[in-house]
């Protein structure tokens, strides 16, 4: 979808069709004929304007667009994450129209800065569909061709905006296009080989750890993972240096946990929904989407992403359940549960971001059904060892339209992580789990200041959303480039 900025005015956009953003109880004015049919909309309570709410009008009369598609933001239009929203929404809806030319207008409270870049996002966003490996002729007929965003008589720096929008939103769609891929294409070795060509593309530095590297520097817990697998592991390492650093003593490290299948090993999961468990690498793919963009935009602190890479398979090497591993930290480990592998992999990528001089530290994981069960589908767990780094996140988080929770991490939930035979168990009990699997990784974190997210209840979405295709959501894109942009 080729995407542009302009600044003509509505009536004159030739297009399959023209989105308008609407507010509750307050009718769009172009006066226009077209006026007179929005305001029966509003009057009837066919269209109220509110989050959601979506009309199509065909041949609008006084304008050029061939249909004008409605699409409500509630209260306020100049609320970016409900612009996003609504403009998703809207594209998604004429996309199913078949409209292939398609434009959206930004006036008043909504042509602000934050709302030209959310609104670009939107669109990119709901333009994403996971459809890449079907072959069905008739998909093409529902293609976005062009999309214009339309700001008349916009400021110049709008321009730069719509420019981060789309960074934005490219980088997201790169993270949600890794997750959607299966597991017999996105095996370890080809997710760091797309990491490396992405890396290439925008100039970050990249190094990728094989097994051998691995086992010389003693990743003792990632390993044991691997070696139920026939694919080898490796770890991705995408280092940004700003050119005039803006902060002293401050080195972001962003670590993504990138289980390509996870079977649950020895402990091997249901096979009802185990189909979805190509998306447990959806940390290490947010973390690579978000570097694409880091380099792009050009923070001015240091970022470096690690990415740790695994199958998590079952065959006459794989680990069972009673093994003790050694980590690269030193500590000793009994895996008690071999589906509880994505903790393993983690710690020896927290150790190495350590050893590369990361002062903070955000990781990103679908590492608990626990989180799933507290939270829903809806808000990320955060679960913190550091309140002034986990404001900073929540901070970051809140201006990007994504919900997150922050958990208790209160000592007692670390009681459970007791082991006779070993530093640690790779798990605790079933209450309150995804809290004990925080505290596990937070033994490798600490002193380092340190955030975990776990979004295994948001990184897939099981259903389409108005504004979002099925699948692959890209969580957390968004938050860690806001992160690193907006640090003082």
């Amino acid at each position: 979808m080729n995407t542009a900025i302009g600044r003509v005015d509505a009536a004159s956009a030739t297009v399959d069709a023209l989105i308008v953003i609407a507010v509750e109880s307050q009718v769009p004015r172009f006066s226009l004929p077209a006026d007179t049919l929005l305001s029966h909309l509003y009057e009837s309570g066919e269209f109220k304007g509110k989050p959601g709410d979506t009309a199509v009008i065909h041949a609008p009369q006084g304008m050029a667009a061939k249909r004008l598609v409605l699409t409500g933001v509630g209260k306020s239009a100049g609320d970016p994450a409900a612009v996003r929203k609504a403009i998703g929404t809207a594209l998604r809806l004429a996309k199913s129209k078949a409209a292939h030319t398609v434009a959206a207008l930004l006036d008043g409270e909504s042509q602000s800065e934050a709302c030209v870049e959310a609104a670009i996002e939107g669109a990119i966003l709901g333009n994403f569909e996971p459809d890449l490996h079907k072959t069905d002729p008739e998909k093409d007929a529902q293609r976005i061709d062009s999309f214009t965003l339309l700001v008349p008589g916009g400021a110049e720096s709008l321009d730069a905006a719509f420019e981060r929008g789309r960074i934005l939103a490219d980088s997201q769609n790169l993270t949600r296009s890794l997750v959607n891929e299966p597991s017999n294409i996105l095996v370890p070795s080809e997710l760091a080989r797309r990491a490396r060509a992405m890396a290439a593309e925008v100039g970050l530095e990249c190094d990728v750890l094989d097994e051998d590297r691995m086992r010389q520097i003693g990743m003792g817990s990632l390993l044991a993972v691997a070696m139920g697998s026939d694919q080898p592991p490796a770890m991705v390492i995408l280092r940004y240096r700003p050119a005039k650093p803006a902060a002293e003593g401050v080195h972001l490290g962003l670590v993504g946990k990138g289980v390509t299948f996870d079977s649950g090993g020895i402990s091997i999961k249901p096979a009802d929904g185990m189909e979805k468990m190509k998306y447990d690498m959806a940390g290490a793919a947010a973390v690579i989407g978000a570097m694409r963009a880091i380099a792009l935009l050009k923070p001015g602190i240091p970022v470096t992403a690690f990415a740790p890479m695994v199958e998590n398979m079952i065959n006459g090497r794989a680990q069972r359940p009673g093994d003790i591993v050694k980590t690269l930290s030193g500590k000793t480990v009994e895996v008690l549960n071999t589906d509880a592998e994505g903790r393993l992999i983690l710690n020896d990528a927290i150790t190495y971001a350590q050893r590369e001089g990361c002062t903070h530290l955000v990781d990103a994981a679908t590492l608990t059904g626990s989180v799933v069960i507290a939270l829903g589908h809806v808000n990320v767990g955060v679960f913190p060892n550091n309140d002034e780094l986990c404001d900073r996140v929540l901070s970051s988080a809140k201006r990007q339209g994504e919900k997150m929770w922050r958990m208790p991490m209160d000592d007692e939930y670390k009681e459970v992580l007791k082991s006779a035979f070993a530093d640690l168990p790779n798990i605790g009990t079933r209450h309150g789990g995804s809290i004990s699997a925080a505290h596990f990784l937070k033994a490798f974190a600490d002193p380092t200041p340190w955030v975990h997210l776990d979004i295994a209840g948001t990184a897939w979405l099981d259903e389409a959303r108005p504004h979002l295709a099925k699948g692959p959501s890209g969580v957390c894109v968004r938050t860690f480039v806001d992160l690193a942009m907006n640090w003082q």
